[in-house]
């Protein structure tokens, strides 16, 4: 049975390594929708859907986690965020880059942030690294290192129809019970993980074939989805954030306002009518459903 849309946890009977694979198909494709990324933004954005998907799935937690990478060069913005149920949305935003782009001229002066933002915390857990000119798994792998001091491998691989990846940590103290030799083997095994292996989604007989000689405990997948937490009372809440004066300039000049979300791509738009409405205090509480 194929595990599409979903992220496996697993660990080692043996070793103390946790693991979790991902594999996004429906939900990774609905983030692309009406979004014309040029191939390396479209690379690096899912790379960052599975990599966030894996580091939520990591956590015990009630709430959301972050990704945000920023930087004035190419890559102008990244935000990919999932909750502790899952859900994802994400995009991007690049400029001046074509076919040939490379990660490193994409990510040049870039630098990473996850921020986990849980309803128990007094404020959220932020940790900033700088991106790797390698890869964005290799940047993951360095923040994992100095700012959750968990030693850890990572694997990210992005096709026009979905994403994936795997992620390989230390347990607890597990630092001087695991050989360096058996370490270092699992990661080069993990780094053989290709978007093709990930055609028939993210499986335990894909577990069993990349770590062929180990013995893997593996549990029950969980369901990811595409989720957009834009609604009519959030967008209002930005045009009053915006005062009253510009939004109303800007009817002036367009006739009507027009709000697009740059997650899901709904667009809302304002009349005069509904501009003095926001504005009057009288605006309706609209409906936080989801996409």
């Amino acid at each position: 049975m194929s595990q599409k849309d979903s992220v496996i946890p697993f660990v080692f009977e043996t070793l103390p390594v946790r693991g979790s694979i991902v594999q996004l198909d429906g939900a990774w494709q609905r983030m692309q929708l009406g979004h014309d990324y040029v191939r390396p933004a479209a690379e690096i954005l899912g790379h960052a859907a599975a990599a966030t998907a894996l580091i939520a799935q990591s956590l015990k937690f009630d709430g959301t986690v972050t990704l945000q990478i920023s930087s004035d060069g190419p890559l102008g913005m990244l935000v990919m965020q999932s909750t502790d149920e899952l859900h994802l949305r994400g995009m991007v935003t690049a400029k001046k880059v074509d076919e040939s782009t490379t990660f490193a001229e994409l990510a040049a002066d870039a630098h990473c942030a996850v921020t986990v933002d849980a309803g128990a915390m007094e404020q959220p857990y932020q940790g900033i690294v700088e991106m790797d000119s390698e890869s964005l798994a290799r940047s993951l792998e360095n923040y994992f290192s100095r700012s959750v001091q968990v030693p850890s491998h990572l694997k990210l691989c992005t096709a026009d129809t979905h994403c994936g990846g795997i992620l390989l940590q230390h347990l607890p103290g597990a630092d001087e019970a695991l050989p360096e030799d058996d370490w270092r083997r699992l990661g080069l095994l993990a780094g053989t993980l290709r978007a093709s292996d990930l055609v028939a989604g993210a499986t335990p007989d894909l577990l069993k074939k990349l770590f062929a000689e180990d013995d893997v405990r593996v549990f029950r997948s969980r369901e990811l989805h595409f989720r957009c937490r834009c609604s009519q009372s959030r967008v209002e809440e930005v045009l009053r954030l915006l005062g009253e004066a510009e939004t109303r300039a800007a009817l002036d000049e367009q006739g009507e306002i027009e709000v697009t979300c740059e997650y899901c791509g709904k667009m809302r738009t304002f009349d005069a009518v509904d501009v003095s409405r926001v504005f009057a205090g009288q605006a309706v509480t609209g409906s936080d459903a989801v996409h």
